[in-house]
């Protein structure tokens, strides 16, 4: 078991969940309570990491994350680093891969909320802040807790886009599907099984969860 690996795919897990939390609640909020003009074309974009290879991901973000872009050009003047092929590259490719898996679950949450409890909240004098703290967030908790286990799940597992982004560095980029690949190429089947079934048991872990989750949210609606 390579323990460096994991102990970096569980941080970068944390830490992808731990910046998706209020960026999900906003986007998937937004889109659970707001009709607009290219709402379409906003979900599309959200879920166009799902249907995209990894690699071609990886590639896009590779580019604007690179020395030549003016992204990569200016966290190099700002912190003496390239952003490509580092950890903070790493988690920004992390939280953009992992935003439909995070967004998706918390708007299916908000738009299980019944309207007339929250019309009932807004005549009561309510300010739309209390209501997001009083009932928006208390009855969408499911989807979501939902969300951000998929995406710590997803994080763990994700190979493509964190080997184009941030290749395999020990200690610095190297998760644990990277070790699990690097494994393999070096023949090494007993560390590869192992670590791969550590991550088959989490999946299997976190899928459980999403799916009790998802049915509670299912009975409400």
């Amino acid at each position: 078991m390579d323990w460096q690996a994991l102990s970096l795919s569980l941080r970068l897990g944390a830490l992808t969940v731990l910046l998706l939390l209020p960026v999900g609640v906003v986007l998937g909020r937004w889109l659970a309570f707001r009709r607009f003009r290219g709402r379409s074309l906003a979900e599309a974009l959200l879920a166009l990491p799902l249907v995209l290879p990894p690699t071609v991901l990886g590639y896009y973000l590779l580019s604007a994350f690179g020395g030549a872009s003016p992204l990569g050009q200016a966290w190099q003047a700002a912190f003496g680093h390239p952003l490509a092929f580092s950890f903070p590259g790493l988690l920004l490719a992390s939280v953009i891969a992992n935003l439909p898996f995070a967004v998706q679950p918390m708007q299916r949450g908000f738009e299980a909320i019944p309207t007339d409890v929250r019309e009932a909240a807004a005549v009561s004098g309510l300010t739309p802040w209390r209501i997001l703290w009083a009932i928006d967030l208390p009855l969408a908790w499911p989807g979501i807790v939902t969300g951000l286990v998929l995406a710590f799940a997803h994080t763990l597992g994700e190979f493509g886009v964190v080997l184009m982004v941030g290749g395999s560095i020990p200690g610095e980029t190297r998760t644990v599907a990277v070790a699990i690949y690097d494994r393999v190429q070096a023949f090494d089947m007993d560390a590869a099984g192992s670590m791969a079934a550590l991550l088959l048991l989490l999946s299997l872990a976190a899928l459980t969860l999403t799916y009790t989750l998802s049915s509670r949210v299912g009975r409400r609606a």
